[in-house]
């Protein structure tokens, strides 16, 4: 029987949809099968469409039902048809589809809304809904602000309230120098130390005095309200005189320029938007300056209707090719500074990754018993993409492992090393030059962990000399060969991971995959009984991930290979929490096709079902057999696979790269690999286009296997 929760405010501007998305994270982290719906649109001009339905449709891919306008309610309300709006209420969340959980976003009121209050209570008691209240403290006392959201509450009526989460508790401040500091003006956001435990004891003991149940305590942020440039340009509205990043770079202070460059300089850090006059042009280069040594400032905007001389603009291209965003506007420096700091903060309807951010950090702070009572145990658990990931993190936290990282000064190298020290993910090794990766670091904005590792590559290479020519003397190797080869941080990285100083490697940010494997399948080799190493995208879909094999590393394998690597995939998916239905692919299902490529695969299949009887493996399928209930019931209905195969192992190579990144890039998928299996000890390689957040699950997925045993085991189940 589905539960719904109608998530409502107790008072304004309480970030409504921020707690909505963060509870639907934290639900789908635990394998509930959760749905969203507003029954009744927000009004926001210049808006086509709700922006709380935009926001979840993106971090969920999950498209909410179409909400009922404003004015269609408005005009049943005034004319006494409350019954009638709640039969579209409840329409609206019947549409949401099968779920164990209904999250419902009830109706934020503002200074012209006064029959807010009134119609969310009515849908509460529509849809028969527990309410989570969401309140924020508004610089009042713990007893105060709890007094508030229990006068809230009481509008609902005894024994509906689930409990109520505190959002937006400050723990930053704005700090203003004003305009007659030496730079002219700096307005920054400055976070102070995260939100003590007394404190939120003295909220959450608040909240029970008032006998409300305390859900959440979120923290206030300067991140959850940093806007992108393109936010900016959209907001003044700005002339882009050069685009740049202005989509991914957000806007963390603002500096006014009004004086010289050495005054100037100390303001020129990462996040910053320099607002200066258009005809300042030594300030704009000294702009440039500090971009091409690596700060990453937000913008440069010019303001007074002033646009540099074409020479001037020559002199910065170099700069400017680095993703600087130059901007535009008519109005006076003192106007812009102004019109940048009234800025709108709202999450625009397309900002991904504050969606994701802002979800993430609050679902952190759900109370788990809550959410846990809200779980379903009589189904078979579905491993959403947010709970895969949340997996992925708690299981390489818990391994413990040392990954070595043979890339050592790359930026985004560094900025996933550092993010996975902080969080416990994984104990990276840095390997290089340990001056450029500090200097690389610097540049990038990344500030390294203090008990992070560096390894200085060349004055640890002549330690693995005899080693190496010892583990490939039978080829020929000698020391002068051996010597060259560890001129390569990828073969000191391998020959660490051999002689077990490290648990895994990861390369390939800006090394080919033939780079990062080769050493590996030349030293470290395949585990104990594995005849080849092979590889699995972990494919994160909107309801569940699924495992496609082998869509990296064997160009055309035989049925012996194309059971090992069906074997080895189900292990793999297993060992991740992810049930294990192994459909082997073809162009035909079952015994209607004939030819020397599907006959492969039904050897293959009858070869893994010997091999391991354990398993559910079927072949060969159709993809749509494969995965779709419908059509496996129809063309494989007495397999127990057909229709929720959950492990999907392709022909050949061509097929299975082509299927992945066809599934990846028009569905919007997000793909996870590849990770490598087969291999003794655990080698990953990155796309060299991976973004940070790739990198880090990367070494996750990398810990995991480590702490499993070797890259080709499947003991530890999830």
């Amino acid at each position: 029987m589905r539960q719904t929760l109608l998530v409502a405010p107790a008072g304004h501007q309480v970030g409504l949809t921020s707690v909505a998305l963060g509870l639907i994270r934290a639900l789908d982290r635990l394998g509930v099968r959760i749905a969203f719906c507003k029954p009744i649109a927000q009004p926001v001009v210049g808006e086509q469409v709700d922006r709380s339905l935009a926001l979840i449709a993106m971090a969920t891919l999950r498209l909410p039902p179409p909400a009922m306008a404003m004015a269609e309610a408005e005009t049943l309300l005034s004319a006494g048809e409350d019954q009638v709006l709640m039969e579209r209420v409840v329409a609206v969340a019947d549409q949401a589809g099968a779920c164990d959980v209904l999250v419902v976003e009830a109706l934020v009121g503002a200074s012209d809304m006064f029959y807010a209050a009134r119609v969310n209570n009515l849908m509460a008691k529509a849809l028969d809904a527990q309410v989570v209240l969401v309140g924020i403290p508004g610089g009042r006392e713990p007893a105060a602000a709890a007094e508030a959201i229990a006068i809230a509450g009481r509008a609902f009526g005894d024994g509906r309230i689930a409990g109520a989460v505190l959002n937006r508790v400050a723990h930053r401040r704005v700090h203003a120098r004003g305009f007659a500091d030496a730079y002219g003006g700096v307005l920054a956001l400055e976070s102070a130390p995260l939100l003590a435990d007394a404190e939120r004891e003295r909220l959450a003991s608040a909240l029970r005095d008032e006998g409300q149940r305390c859900l959440a305590i979120i923290a206030d942020d300067p991140r959850f309200s940093a806007p992108r440039v393109l936010d900016l340009v959209n907001a003044l509205p700005a002339r882009v005189l050069r685009a740049g990043d202005l989509q991914r770079r957000r806007i963390h202070q603002i500096a006014l320029g009004a004086s010289t460059v050495p005054n100037a300089v100390p303001a020129m850090t990462a996040g910053t938007l320099l607002i200066i006059p258009g005809d300042r042009q030594d300030l704009l280069v000294a702009a440039s300056l500090a971009a091409l040594t690596g700060t990453h400032l937000a913008a440069v905007l010019l303001t007074g209707g002033r646009e540099p001389d074409v020479s001037v603009l020559k002199l910065c291209e170099p700069a400017l090719a680095t993703g600087l965003p130059l901007l535009a506007v008519d109005l006076g420096a003192f106007a812009a500074a102004t019109a940048v700091n009234d800025l709108d903060r709202s999450i625009a309807a397309d900002d991904t990754e504050r969606v994701d951010m802002v979800a993430t950090a609050i679902a952190d702070r759900f109370d788990r018993t809550f959410l846990e009572s809200l779980a379903r145990n009589e189904r078979e658990p579905r491993l959403s993409p947010p709970a895969f990931r949340h997996r992925l993190i708690t299981q390489a936290q818990s391994s413990h492992r040392r990954i070595v990282l043979p890339e050592g000064d790359e930026p985004r190298t560094l900025a996933a090393a550092a993010i996975c020290h902080q969080r416990g993910i994984a104990r990276c090794v840095l390997l290089g030059d340990p001056a450029l990766i500090r200097s690389s670091a610097a540049r990038a904005g990344v500030a390294l962990p203090e008990g992070i590792e560096i390894v200085d590559a060349s004055a640890a290479a002549p330690r693995y000399l005899e080693s190496l020519v010892a583990a490939r003397k039978h080829k020929g190797m000698t020391p002068a060969i051996a010597a060259s080869e560890l001129g390569d941080t990828i073969m000191v990285a391998t020959m660490m991971l051999h002689l077990g100083e490290v648990d895994g490697l990861v390369s390939g940010a800006v090394h080919t995959t033939a780079h990062t494997i080769r050493p590996a399948l030349q030293i470290i080799k395949t585990a104990p009984g594995v005849s080849l190493v092979s590889s699995i995208f972990f494919m994160c879909l909107p309801d569940q991930v699924l495992v496609f094999g082998d869509c990296a590393v064997n160009p055309d394998p035989n049925a012996e290979q194309l059971a090992d690597i069906a074997i080895q995939s189900a292990d793999s998916a297993i060992a991740f929490g992810i049930p294990a239905r192994v459909a082997i692919l073809s162009y035909s299902t079952g015994e209607s096709g004939t030819g020397v490529d599907v006959e492969k695969v039904r050897e293959a299949t009858a070869l893994a079902k010997k091999l391991r009887p354990d398993l559910l493996i079927d072949g060969p399928l159709q993809y749509d057999a494969a995965v779709n209930p419908e059509v496996g019931r129809s063309k494989a209905p007495n397999s127990l696979v057909a229709g929720r195969a959950t492990v999907l192992i392709f022909p050949d190579l061509n097929t299975g790269n082509v299927t992945y990144k066809a599934v990846q890039r028009s569905a919007g998928v997000v793909s996870m690999g590849p990770m490598l299996q087969g291999m003794a000890k655990p080698v990953n390689d990155l796309s060299r286009g991976a973004l940070v957040e790739d990198i880090v699950y990367t070494i996750a997925l990398t810990a995991i296997q480590a702490g499993q045993g070797h890259a080709g085991a499947a003991s530890a189940a999830s």
